[in-house]
């Protein structure tokens, strides 16, 4: 088993001119890990990647590999919408000392199944790193179907896939026909389901303010396989992961719950706007009852 546990796609925190706190980025990666996280990703969506610079995105790898220090381990996230800067991505993270990747298909572009496959090869070719797939064709426009895989699964570097499609029926499909390509949770809201399947890691945007909570529901689901406990955290947290999936303002409220968590989350980048106070006082009623909830099953 390569991924197990909680990986995180840590929040990018900006003060208040707009440029990224650096200091509390060192408090956001420290959090993670005194909470028990198997990895952190940096350069994901959840990060806000795509509103960053190249040069703060290489900054942002180098500064959080230094502070991660061995701790943990540090997974960059790769995607662009060039190839070429995809491939460039991917040496910066390799050279500031990434042990994985994650990788998604280039948006807009929407290549076929077999392009798709030719660029992931070329990005594992060139950084010789274990590579995660990352299917979520609601952000990238296409899948990565079953030509993709059956070409893609023969490369040992290919070693797992966040499955963020929203399809239940590619759960059994990943599971029994890519035996060689692990299983990582994708969907907040589906986490039962994918443990179900096999699953031992999740990509966990929760885990920004519900570390600790993250970790222990992953090891009852994960290495217990305790399912009827599992049943019971998740349904503790699908109120809030319904708001998180479906309510539209996924960044702002992953960082609306950090703040609720006393760590700071900060504003989000344009074109994406702040939360309203309508939202504000739906959520925090979603993650104080949720706090609740869990602690009563889990304590």
């Amino acid at each position: 088993m390569r991924f197990e546990g909680i990986y995180t796609p840590i929040i990018t925190p900006f003060a208040s001119n707009g440029q990224i706190d650096w200091d509390v980025y060192a408090e956001v990666i420290d959090w993670q890990i005194e909470n028990g996280v198997a990895g952190i990703i940096v350069g994901g969506s959840t990060g806000e990647f795509y509103a960053l610079s190249k040069e703060e995105r290489i900054q942002q790898f180098k500064f959080a590999s230094e502070r991660i220090n061995n701790r943990v381990e540090f997974m960059a996230g790769v995607n662009d919408i060039r190839a070429d800067e995809c491939i460039d991505i991917s040496m910066a993270a390799v050279d500031a000392g990434a042990k994985s990747l994650l990788v998604a298909a280039p948006p807009y572009s929407l290549p076929s199944e077999e392009e798709l496959a030719y660029h992931v090869l070329a990005i594992a070719k060139t950084t010789e790193l274990p590579i995660m797939l990352y299917n979520y064709p609601g952000r990238t426009g296409v899948e990565m179907g079953e030509d993709f895989l059956s070409i893609v699964a023969k490369n040992p570097l290919i070693a797992a896939i966040k499955e963020s499609s929203g399809d239940y029926s590619r759960l059994p499909l990943l599971s029994n026909n890519y035996p060689s390509i692990e299983l990582a949770v994708g969907g907040e809201e589906q986490v039962l389901e994918f443990a179900a399947w096999g699953a031992k890691s999740w990509v966990c945007a929760t885990a920004n303010f519900f570390p600790s909570e993250c970790v222990q529901v992953m090891d009852i689901l994960g290495k217990q396989s305790d399912f009827n406990k599992g049943r019971k955290l998740m349904a503790a947290f699908m109120p809030l992961m319904k708001a998180l999936e479906q309510g539209g303002k996924f960044l702002q409220c992953v960082k609306f719950g950090c703040e609720m968590q006393g760590r700071p989350g900060g504003n989000v980048r344009l074109p994406l706007l702040p939360m309203d106070d309508s939202l504000k006082q739906e959520m925090t009623i979603i993650i104080e009852n949720t706090r609740k909830s869990l602690n009563s099953i889990l304590n």
